[in-house]
């Protein structure tokens, strides 16, 4: 594209896309199977001082990742996503302001351990997964991060998280941040991909600038998106923030700097699916004030 997306530019695409799928709808052809993301909330999983109740963000993930594969019990979930022989690295975020939360982290890492993997072929980094010599080792990656908006590619998540993968960081900035769908076909990442988990425990709706943080713009939504598709996960954590945007700071403010590149990760670099006609979102547990 010549010139950057605008707005108006992004709703049309959307448009667009959402008109592809309904001409798509009326082949007499048998439905191309949806992907799968799971959205999973519990009232519960913060407490009225904004704590992380460990249990129960255990006991969502194992609801959620269990859903997500048709199991009933969630070890036997993460045994069809891990081998006991895998090299497993998780991807985690530790910006100051709203990392990772550490008991998604140890939720995540209690179940790799149930699937039979050993702890030593275990580890959990963020800034040094590039040379981190277990991450360069590995045979499968959980990336599992928060979602917030972003200065410059409107959204962080699950697409983004894995910038650190990258030889230069800066060079995936232009053009909102465009060919972030590429990191995933580089050679340390291509094909590991076994979970995406996306917090929207406490997710930031806005922000300015590049590090920016006001408490006043973090809600208590309590849930967790999960999926295998990176980009379908990221399409439903956008949503969620465009929801919310709208909500606080009305139509005008509902999109935040152009977040093209989860659409780009689609059509250009075939990551996964963005077309929301083409994703099953399956809601689970508390619905109340649910947004999407």
């Amino acid at each position: 594209m010549t010139f950057p997306m605008t707005r108006r530019d992004f709703i049309k695409g959307t448009a667009a896309v959402l008109g592809a799928s309904a001409a798509f709808g009326q082949n007499t052809a048998a439905p191309a199977k949806k992907t799968r993301v799971v959205l999973i909330r519990h009232p519960e999983a913060l407490d009225a001082n904004s704590a992380f109740n460990e249990p129960v963000i255990q006991q969502m993930l194992d609801e959620a990742v269990s859903k997500l594969l048709d199991q009933n019990d969630p070890v036997e979930a993460f045994k069809r996503l891990l081998k006991p022989e895998d090299v497993v690295g998780i991807k985690t975020n530790v910006w100051s302001f709203l990392p990772t939360p550490a008991p998604v982290e140890k939720a995540i890492k209690r179940r790799v351990l149930d699937a039979g993997v050993e702890e030593k072929n275990i580890g959990l980094d963020d800034h040094n997964v590039r040379t981190n010599p277990l991450f360069v080792k590995a045979t499968a990656l959980i990336n599992v991060r928060p979602v917030r908006t972003h200065y410059l590619a409107g959204m962080s998540g699950c697409l983004k998280n894995y910038i650190m993968f990258a030889e230069s960081q800066p060079a995936h900035h232009p053009d909102s941040c465009a060919s972030l769908g590429s990191l995933f076909l580089l050679p340390q990442v291509k094909g590991k991909t076994r979970l995406n988990v996306l917090c929207a425990l406490t997710p930031q709706f806005h922000g300015r600038g590049p590090h920016n943080f006001s408490r006043r713009y973090v809600w208590n939504y309590k849930g967790l998106i999960v999926g295998q598709d990176p980009v379908a996960v990221d399409s439903i954590g956008l949503r969620l923030i465009i929801a919310k945007r709208r909500k606080e700071l009305g139509p005008a403010l509902e999109i935040p700097p152009v977040p093209k590149h989860i659409q780009i990760a689609d059509t250009k670099y075939g990551i996964g699916t963005a077309d929301p006609e083409k994703i099953e979102l399956i809601k689970l547990g508390w619905l109340e004030d649910v947004m999407i």
